[in-house]
């Protein structure tokens, strides 16, 4: 059963912060590299996004936590499939997140709404592939989420509207809106659990973000993903 919901959307300390709710015993912690590793994960997610069943329960079974996309997107069904559990929004500095997520985690959507590229694209992969099963899920879930375009003062405005939202929708003592730079102190004091005596943790830099992210698709599927797999 989830205890910690994820509220930041991706490039905004994710990978961190996973690592960190795993150190800090909330183990193992859901993340997008998750479903990278998992075609069942991906089949889970396509079909959240066509509106069948939200069987959370399902999608996240023997997980403790999650963190990043595509669960973040879902922060109220979440919040409100599991009314115990807390919610953390990361947070950035919104020029720097889109610099970040121009370079990383937009550059396939994009890529799959051209209008060339986009349908070659689908029909060059094998059809029974982990990555065209996550170029379905991914276009599923965009398909979902149109309210975000790719462009800086749009992305910039879906980033603060966003995060908005969630500060709008969860009570002030429910949520934890959070910087992973603030370190251990914060991030302890609101889950009510002790501080670790080491470095908080940091991962999944922008220059790494494409070299962890083929390498976790075209491994064998798995379970919950390991981070010494995409740190």
């Amino acid at each position: 059963m989830l205890e910690v919901i994820g509220a930041g959307l991706g490039r905004t300390g994710t990978s961190s912060l996973k690592l960190a709710l795993e150190r800090l015993g909330f183990t193992p912690c859901y993340h997008m590299f998750e479903v990278l590793g998992s075609s069942e994960r991906m089949r889970q997610w396509t079909d959240v996004a066509q509106g069948g069943v939200q069987d959370w329960e399902a999608v996240f079974h023997g997980y403790r936590a999650c963190v990043d996309f595509p669960a973040a997107a879902y922060w109220r069904e979440l919040a409100a499939h599991y009314p115990e559990a807390k919610v953390i929004l990361t947070l950035r500095d919104p020029g720097a997140w889109f610099e970040s997520a121009r370079k990383t985690i937009f550059r396939l959507p994009r890529l799959m709404r051209h209008p060339v590229f986009g349908p070659v694209l689908r029909l060059a992969l094998p059809r029974r592939s982990r990555p065209a099963a996550f170029v379905r899920m991914l276009g599923a879930l965009n398909r979902h989420r149109r309210d975000i375009a790719f462009d800086r003062d749009s992305a910039v405005a879906y980033f603060e509207r966003h995060n908005a939202e969630v500060r709008a929708g969860v009570p002030a003592g429910r949520l934890l809106v959070y910087r992973v730079e603030e370190g251990w102190e914060p991030l302890c004091a609101f889950l009510g659990v002790p501080v670790p005596a080491e470095p908080f943790p940091r991962a999944n830099e922008s220059s790494r973000f494409w070299s962890n992210f083929a390498r976790t698709l075209r491994e064998r599927d798995s379970g919950p993903v390991r981070p010494r797999s995409w740190r």
